[in-house]
């Protein structure tokens, strides 16, 4: 079977899909840069400043009022410049993917709908889910595959990808969301979850790529 190298799935749907920002038809899996050493040691001082800077904010309120010493507004500049180094690394890590993908120059990019702002609903799941960036990822990939001139297709966020066997096309209604191997009952596939709903994505893109080419003839 010849998996295209191009077509993205984004990952988002559960905690335990967070271990990796997307993965590829080829099985390319590109890290969630959220577990990487750099950004866990900056979230940890992170974490440390904004303590630190409630205990001052405590010390030194009067009344109803807090009082912003020279101390509080050193410790506030210092945890924003944190914060947007933050920022930084998360969104170049953003673009650096992105930009890795259109200059495969492939024929087309299919990527599935995510829910955002309904995920983003989900208290469980919404502090991940930002800062994976999901919504910001979509729109770095959807203004350079225009720049390049590369079809992105969004396949809806109700298709079946993780459920249908990517092999002969057998819907498993049973499947959970605990199930990390896909094992189709019909043809006795056995495929990594996220692998299959990557190429099931492939391939419902490589449909909608040939009506559109059929439709410009």
């Amino acid at each position: 079977m010849v998996i295209h190298p191009t077509e993205l799935k984004l990952r988002g749907v559960l905690t335990i899909l967070f271990k990796d920002l997307a993965i590829l038809s080829d099985a390319t899996k590109y890290k969630n840069i959220n577990k990487t050493k750099r950004v866990r040691q900056l979230k940890k001082r992170i974490k440390r400043l904004e303590r630190q800077l409630s205990r001052k904010y405590r010390m030194n309120k009067q009344g109803d009022k807090y009082v912003k010493t020279n101390n509080i507004l050193k410790l506030k500049k210092k945890l924003l410049r944190l914060q947007h180094q933050l920022t930084n690394i998360r969104r170049n890590y953003r673009h650096q993917i992105t930009s890795e993908l259109v200059k495969r120059e492939p024929s087309f990019i299919s990527m599935e709908d995510l829910n955002v702002k309904g995920m983003m609903k989900n208290k469980h799941l919404s502090k991940a889910i930002q800062e994976q960036g999901f919504y910001e990822f979509r729109t770095f990939l959807t203004y350079k595959c225009k720049e390049h001139g590369i079809p992105l297709y969004l396949v809806g966020r109700f298709y079946p990808s993780s459920k249908t066997c990517s092999c002969c096309g057998y819907k498993n209604k049973d499947l959970k969301l605990s199930d990390r191997i896909y094992k189709c009952p019909n043809c006795n596939a056995v495929i990594d979850r996220d692998i299959n709903a990557a190429i099931n994505i492939r391939n419902y893109g490589q449909e909608l790529h040939n009506k559109s080419i059929i439709q410009t003839l």
